[in-house]
């Protein structure tokens, strides 16, 4: 089977302002690294707009009209000192979480191994009731909610690579073992969230690195806890929030990832949904603000879910 790539236009109007680090070219970027010859055998769907009861899988009813209602007419509007809206917001929104909840719908129905959701804005710091950080719904959370509501997956597990830990995904599953959530990130950073001793119900797994921690460092995040951890759990849907902002290159954190260890991280984490989830994964954009690696990084992702399990993986080196 194929892996399908949700996405749609309106992510591009979703203009937050001149300089602002969550801009539409990274999407833009994304998109064009996606389109080459390597990347032929794509499904590609148009997003379509998340319903009010999909959102409200996650988000209080009163929150969603408070949201949509502040988008602007003209010009911008801040949610937070960081979360900038304007016209094109409202719209991008709902396609982005829209492209979520589709994209678990195809894997589930068998149209494809799984999916990658080229969208934004992110999502994976958007509480139940609060919009920050860049994000205005919780994307993956809707997700992950959706497979379990929509199509009864017993053990949704959601991995989040992002250097900026999840603390939205973490508030909207903490208090219900149906899912898991795991996490790696820098720290102390920004949320200042996700310590090791946020546990959850014994739901959460939360590996903080330190600023300046690479391959070393995150894979053996992986092999040691977080891997274990998933199949103690054994998921029947996997969802990833992909983050590629712990990249040596990006210009907002400090950690010291490579292409490299995307690829690898996604071939395990498909290994372990092979064992559990019948290889079902759904992923979905979240930061990257370096154009370069952040393409560069989304491509070899993609790649990487592309790939029949077995064959050899990319070439490339590990640093400390």
């Amino acid at each position: 089977m194929t892996t399908a790539l949700f996405t749609h236009p309106a992510c591009l109007a979703h203009d937050t302002s001149p300089r602002h680090p969550e801009s539409p070219a990274r999407l833009a970027a994304v998109l064009d690294a996606l389109s080459g010859e390597a990347f032929a055998a794509l499904d590609r769907h148009e997003a379509p707009r998340a319903m009010l009861d999909e959102l409200a899988l996650i988000h209080p009813r009163a929150f969603i009209a408070d949201v949509l209602a502040a988008i602007p007419e003209t010009g911008h509007a801040a949610l937070d000192a960081d979360t900038i809206v304007s016209p094109g917001s409202g719209e991008a929104a709902l396609r982005a979480a829209g492209a979520v909840v589709a994209a678990v719908d195809c894997v589930m129905a068998g149209d494809a191994a799984n999916a990658f959701c080229a969208v934004r804005p992110p999502g994976h710091h958007a509480e139940p009731d609060r919009a920050m950080g860049f994000c205005l719904f919780n994307n993956v959370a809707i997700g992950a909610m959706r497979a379990r509501r929509a199509h009864g997956r017993e053990r949704v597990a959601i991995v989040d690579f992002d250097v900026h830990h999840g603390n939205g995904t973490q508030a909207a599953f903490a208090a219900d073992p149906h899912f898991l959530y795991a996490s790696t990130h820098q720290a102390p950073f920004y949320p200042c969230t996700g310590a090791a001793s946020e546990t959850g119900v014994g739901n959460i797994v939360n590996v903080p690195l330190p600023a300046g921690a690479g391959s070393a460092a995150f894979r053996a995040a992986f092999e040691r806890t977080i891997l274990p951890a998933l199949d103690r759990f054994r998921p029947d849907f996997l969802v990833i929030s992909a983050g590629f902002d712990a990249h040596r290159n990006d210009p907002l954190a400090q950690l010291m990832l490579e292409e490299a260890d995307y690829v690898w991280v996604t071939d395990r984490l498909m290994g372990v949904a092979a064992r559990h989830a019948e290889g079902r994964i759904v992923s979905s954009l979240e930061g990257g603000y370096d154009l370069a690696a952040l393409a560069a990084s989304s491509a070899a992702h993609v790649a990487t879910l592309m790939r029949a399990r077995g064959e050899p993986l990319a070439a490339g080196r590990r640093r400390a």
